[in-house]
């Protein structure tokens, strides 16, 4: 099995699952639907991404039962948050409901626009990519994931989504960054955009 195709049953599954959240506790609140428009919404763009502008790392073949175990059981971690918030029949601040849309709509942008940049800049010109959203950080679309983690985290108002979260973080998001680095640094000129440039945070002086 493709490493995408586990990432993308995950995706594919994140509405039934809320709404079976939503049914089994019977939880048709204003933060249940928020909840589900906002991790609904981000699915159905990465399955729509994967169409258009694929991550070709995803193409790694895996056994099944190592993509299973090592891809979409992790990820599954993520069906946390709506539980914590569904069963709890949370009712969250207004300022925080502002935070969390704050949060998302950021992340969005910044994941799936430079993700797009990525992948037409490269089938153009191979090599660095310094400007648009690569200009002042490395990674504006990990920094974009984690913000939309992190609105879906707030959600639940509960610690648990965040060390999951920081699980991902630390042993995925910056290991990969980490090798993209080292990657990069084939380029003449990458010892000086890394000077200008965060890892994951921009870097504006």
């Amino acid at each position: 099995m493709k490493v995408g195709t586990a990432i993308n049953i995950h995706k594919a599954l994140v509405t039934p699952v809320v709404l079976g959240l939503m049914w089994f506790f019977n939880n048709w609140s204003t933060e249940a639907f928020i909840y589900l428009a906002i991790h609904g919404s981000y699915s159905i763009l990465w399955l729509i991404k994967d169409s258009l502008y694929p991550d070709k790392r995803f193409d790694e073949k895996q056994p099944l039962a190592i993509a299973i175990l090592f891809v979409f059981l992790p990820l599954a971690g993520y069906y946390v948050a709506p539980y914590l918030l569904i069963s709890r029949h949370l009712t969250l601040p207004s300022p925080l409901i502002g935070l969390v849309v704050v949060l998302y709509i950021f992340g969005i942008f910044l994941h799936y626009v430079s993700d797009a940049q990525k992948f037409y800049t490269l089938q153009n010109k191979k090599g660095l990519i310094e400007d648009g959203l690569f200009k002042y950080t490395r990674n504006p679309n990990y920094l974009g994931e984690i913000m939309i983690y992190a609105a879906y985290a707030t959600m639940s108002m509960h610690w648990l989504p965040f060390v999951i979260l920081s699980a991902w973080v630390f042993g995925f998001f910056v290991r990969n960054m980490l090798s993209k680095d080292k990657s990069l640094s084939r380029h003449a000129q990458f010892a000086e955009y890394k000077q200008k440039s965060g890892l994951l945070f921009p870097k504006f002086f």
